[in-house]
């Protein structure tokens, strides 16, 4: 049996060609996939590194130190793990290549961004989101990551307004001065980073240093803008596990020291975020599925349509990609039955437990074909598409999730676009009225006093 080396290379290797294939390709597009690139390789390369390095013994709490890899031994494991996944990188960077050339030959004008005049509209719904994200905090609803559903659905859809709209404002709002330019983006960074702390999850503050990279791809890299996305990365990424251990317990502070202390002290900092980079987890629950495949194509498909309709017109419970995934393809090879919890799968893992290597190309290809939707949308005209390409943007679909946990995003996403509409239109009404009255003031005030004038005059005459 081959050790680790040579698909750690393979892994490696295209994830480097990725990164290099982006660069050719001008605008939003090459943020997604740079991206991408650097969240597969903390899932895919750095983990298994931490894991072949160290050779940390399983503990209670501690997912980075896969029971099920270390009892095959880590060298071996990783090898039969990552091979799958090698192989959905190399076909993902052959269609990223591919495309590049293709963008390449066919040089056109960019297309234009949206205007500011979503600016009001998304000002109003990050407002009736951050009431929402309050409301859900002072009564505990909050919920965290990996949650199966939260505690009050309509304090969390709300909330998720809040999110829509910080990241519209960061990409769209244009003050007019420098100086308040960097407050608002400041505020609105903070914001992300404090809600990311509350929800345990690390998709918020993602999402925004995501934003931010998406504003500068819409007008031109500059080596101070790349210094400001690396910037925030690193201190949202760094100070995610110094935040979390602020609100933590001193007894849970404890335990945590002491699932740390079997790695080394440089590599503990990194330990907290490094958690939440899984995939190569859901990687080695696809080798060890015992019953193969865990869906046909067809009900895969279903599914997927299904989740595109609302619960209440469907009439039954739709599927969660997630629970199901914990439950039946990890509890295929863990005892999962006394954990209720919604996992993330990957484009690579769920299309290798659906339909082996085909499954793989069909899921990883899906993906880039989403991905460019996505940047279609943020550079739409209109709020209905802008709005669902900033629910993409909000969530980690592209980078961390299959065709079926996409098809739920998406279907969620919708119903966010409809309220976003609805909050537009009553934006724009307001603002046309505004203007309207604005507008008929001088006037009526210029024909009152013209006809004063006029009669007043003829009197004296």
């Amino acid at each position: 049996m081959t050790g680790p080396g040579i698909e750690l290379v393979l892994v490696s290797a295209a994830l480097i060609t990725l990164v290099v294939a982006a660069a050719y390709i001008r605008g939003v597009a090459r943020v997604f996939l740079i991206a991408q690139a650097v969240y597969w390789a903390l899932s895919y390369v750095a983990r298994p590194l931490v894991l072949l390095t160290v050779q940390p013994r399983p503990r209670y709490a501690d997912n980075i130190a896969d029971p099920r890899l270390a009892a095959i031994g880590y060298d071996r494991g990783i090898a039969e793990v990552l091979q799958p996944v090698a192989f959905g990188l190399w076909v993902y960077t052959g269609a990223v290549v591919a495309y590049a050339i293709w963008a390449r030959r066919h040089r056109s004008a960019p297309p234009r961004a949206a205007t500011g005049d979503f600016v009001p509209t998304l000002a109003a719904v990050y407002t009736l989101g951050l009431l929402g994200r309050a409301v859900s905090y002072v009564t505990g609803s909050t919920g965290q990551a990996g949650d199966i559903q939260s505690s009050n659905p309509i304090l969390g859809f709300v909330a998720q307004l809040a999110t829509v709209g910080a990241i519209g404002l960061i990409i769209f709002i244009r003050p007019a001065d420098r100086r308040t330019t960097l407050v608002l983006l400041g505020a609105l960074l903070t914001v992300e980073l404090m809600w990311t702390v509350a929800v345990e999850s690390k998709t918020p503050i993602m999402s925004a240093a995501m934003a931010v990279a998406v504003r500068f791809a819409l007008h031109g890299w500059t080596r101070l803008r790349v210094v400001y996305v690396a910037v925030i990365s690193v201190v949202g990424i760094g100070g995610f596990g110094w935040l979390q251990s602020i609100k933590q317990p001193d007894y849970v502070r404890a335990e945590v020291l002491a699932r740390d202390s079997a790695y080394p002290p440089s590599l503990q900092p990194y330990l907290s975020i490094l958690r939440r980079f899984d995939l190569l987890e859901a990687a080695t629950d696809g080798y060890y599925m015992v019953m193969r495949p865990w869906m046909t194509p067809l009900e895969v498909a279903q599914h997927g349509i299904q989740s595109l309709v609302p619960a209440q017109l469907l009439g039954t419970d739709k599927l969660r990609s997630g629970t199901a995934w914990a439950a039946e393809v990890r509890g295929s090879s863990m005892d999962m039955s006394r954990v209720s919890v919604s996992l993330a799968d990957g484009n690579i893992n769920e299309g290798f437990v659906v339909a082996g290597y085909a499954g793989v190309a069909v899921g990883v290809l899906f993906t880039f074909v989403l991905l460019l939707l996505t940047v279609r949308a943020l550079l739409a005209r209109h709020i209905v598409l802008v709005a669902l390409g900033l629910a993409i943007t909000a969530s980690p679909i592209l980078f961390e999730r299959g065709f079926l946990g996409s098809m739920e995003v998406i279907g969620k996403s919708l119903q966010v676009v409809v309220l976003v509409w609805l909050v537009d239109m009553v934006v724009r009404e307001y603002r046309k009225r505004t203007d309207a009255a604005e507008d008929s003031a001088p006037q009526q005030l210029g024909t009152v006093v013209g006809v004063r004038t006029k009669g007043w005059n003829n009197g004296t005459e």
